[in-house]
């Protein structure tokens, strides 16, 4: 199994999709230093020494609309890797007869599928960590951030859950689709989850009638459930700032932040669920597998 998840690394590592997701990593973070330098001067200069209350609330906000955009859009990029470095996992390398290769050894189907998806998922996140390392970084030389140790680990474990989330997904979905026809459909699915969720924040706003509003969240409400993607970077922000024990305490109008709208950030069973739809979207991937025909 061990021997599997290094190849696994070693095949991702040479992979034009790797190459891929490193030059947009390299455009995205270049792009996001001089967003977070602009509108960390756009604030109003500090004229004395001492910081007063509005000052600090000015510095906080900026910080939390900085780091909300860099990993609003950081998000697409961990997506982009998850899908892309899985969706042709089982079927491509049948096509390609290597399964034929390997699978004739004494090698267990589940051992080849579990080293499989801890490859693909230990690269994801280790890449995961680096981005948000670099997000947070970039938005602190320029904004004030969280400095709580325990809500940025939290962070963290939300913004790589979705690693294991998508992969589990995209290695079913190779058990049952052709590569290129999966990759199209993780692709939709992800689509249709985050819109789901953007359709969720602007809805407040809309002015709807209270029968189209609510008719519109259970709508949003099934995307979530069938792709919790979005609804866990929604968690991972509101967790990260704090945000409902901030906005009981002072008003900082965070609700006109599209990026950041409380009434539309999931509740912890929402986690729970998503756990659960990844247990068993790879319990289900790996039965598939041990059926599968060659």
């Amino acid at each position: 199994m061990r021997i599997i998840m290094g190849m696994t690394w070693r095949e991702l590592l040479r992979k034009k999709v790797m190459l891929m997701t490193l030059l947009m990593t390299a455009a995205f973070l270049l792009a996001f230093w001089f967003v977070a330098s602009t509108l960390g001067q756009s604030g109003s200069p500090q004229r004395s020494g001492i910081a007063n209350g509005d000052s600090l609330i000015e510095s906080f906000t900026r910080g939390v609309f900085i780091l909300s955009v860099g990993y609003f859009f950081g998000a697409f990029v961990i997506a982009f890797l998850a899908i892309f470095s899985s969706f042709s996992a089982i079927a491509g390398e049948a096509e390609q007869g290597v399964m034929q290769a390997l699978l004739p050894r004494p090698l267990p189907r589940w051992k080849w599928y579990l080293g499989r998806w801890l490859g693909y998922v230990t690269l994801g996140i280790l890449y995961a960590l680096l981005l948000f390392a670099a997000i947070l970084l970039i938005a602190d030389a320029h904004a004030a951030i969280p400095r709580d140790g325990a809500a940025l680990v939290q962070a963290f474990l939300l913004f790589a859950s979705v690693v294991p989330l998508l992969i589990s997904l995209s290695m079913l979905g190779s058990g049952l689709f052709s590569a290129i026809g999966n990759g199209v459909f993780m692709t939709m699915l992800y689509g249709a989850g985050w819109i789901g969720g953007m359709i969720d924040k602007l809805s407040g706003s809309l002015g709807l009638k209270e029968e189209a509003q609510h008719t519109l969240h259970n709508l949003t409400g099934i995307m979530s459930l069938l792709m919790p993607a979005d609804g866990l970077q929604r968690k991972m922000t509101a967790e990260l700032f704090n945000l409902s024990e901030i906005s009981s305490m002072i008003n900082m109008n965070i609700s006109s932040f599209t990026l950041l709208d409380m009434s539309s950030s999931p509740s912890n069973s929402f986690v729970v669920y998503a756990t659960l739809y990844t247990v068993v979207v790879f319990a289900i991937g790996m039965l598939r597998f041990q059926r599968k025909d060659l």
